[in-house]
């Protein structure tokens, strides 16, 4: 048996020395990104390599300060107070909206399914002048309403479809026994579905606070007063277009940015994988 094993050890290691050289050539872009931030103009134009020739914390400390009166704390703020109610509306609106198709008879379901499906083919900027034009009427320029109140309404048609696809593969049967129990459709949704559909609105919360915190055209279009703006915006901001910028700066800031998304895939990535992967293969 221990010969078995060694053979089998024998025979395995070309393939983890191949992932391993493959990962390396995917990761070292994001290491060169964080060893730059300690180096100097000079250095990133004309270096490869991740190590600067000294480690010091100047860039991050600056960047953070930006050139306006706010700080990137306020920008990060800003941030979480698009991110976090838009994911919210966006679980239950879509949550509710995937039931409807998964479970319900009702008339004109298959084309509205249909329909739905087809609006993920259209191109997100389609959209914008007629939002714009509607949140303009109703006085919700320079607020965050209009990033957050689309989501309210499961207009982000991947997370239903997706939804719908895992509802797919989940058996009636403890829905069955419930409704003999008494059970309405509200209480199975909050009792039965909600908990199986775990993996799933684990999923759904990681691509929309990725998305979000890296939307720049939303917050763009609709925002115009620097207090209010995301850290997208603000990152763009510290590219001035007159002076000679401050790469290390800029560089550091983004490092920190992307620290929450990284952060909320590894706390959820169990789950994440398991609901993109259950989602995709359910007929």
């Amino acid at each position: 048996m221990s010969a078995a094993v060694a053979e089998n050890r024998g025979a395995a290691w070309p393939r983890y020395l191949a992932l391993g050289t493959v990962a390396l050539l995917m990761l070292y872009p994001l290491l060169w990104l964080v060893g730059a931030t300690f180096k100097t103009n000079a250095e990133i134009f004309t270096e490869i390599g991740f190590w600067p020739e000294r480690f010091s914390f100047e860039a991050y400390a600056k960047g953070w300060k930006t050139s306006t009166e706010y700080t990137f704390a306020t920008y990060f703020l800003n941030s979480f107070l698009i991110t976090v109610p838009r994911i919210v509306v966006t679980v239950i609106s879509c949550v509710l909206v995937a039931y409807a198709f998964a479970r319900f008879e009702f008339f004109g379901r298959k084309s509205l399914f249909a329909v739905m499906v087809g609006t993920m083919m259209l191109p997100l900027i389609v959209l914008r002048l007629p939002q714009y034009l509607m949140f303009r009427e109703v006085g919700m320029l320079d607020s965050y309403w209009p990033l957050i109140l689309p989501s309210a309404f499961a207009t982000d048609t991947f997370f239903v479809f997706m939804l719908v696809q895992f509802l797919r593969g989940i058996p009636r049967d403890m829905e069955e026994a419930a409704m003999i129990d008494g059970c309405n459709a509200l209480q199975m949704l909050w009792h039965i579905i909600v908990p199986l559909l775990k993996p799933a609105i684990i999923s759904v919360i990681v691509f929309q606070f990725i998305w979000t915190m890296n939307d720049f055209m939303g917050p763009l279009i609709y925002l115009a007063s620097v207090e209010k703006y995301p850290v997208s915006l603000a990152l763009k901001m510290s590219i001035g277009a007159t002076e000679e910028v401050a790469w290390a700066n800029v560089i550091a800031i983004s490092v920190v940015a992307l620290l929450p998304s990284v952060a909320v895939f590894f706390m959820a990535q169990r789950h994440f994988i398991d609901g993109a992967a259950s989602s995709g293969i359910k007929g």
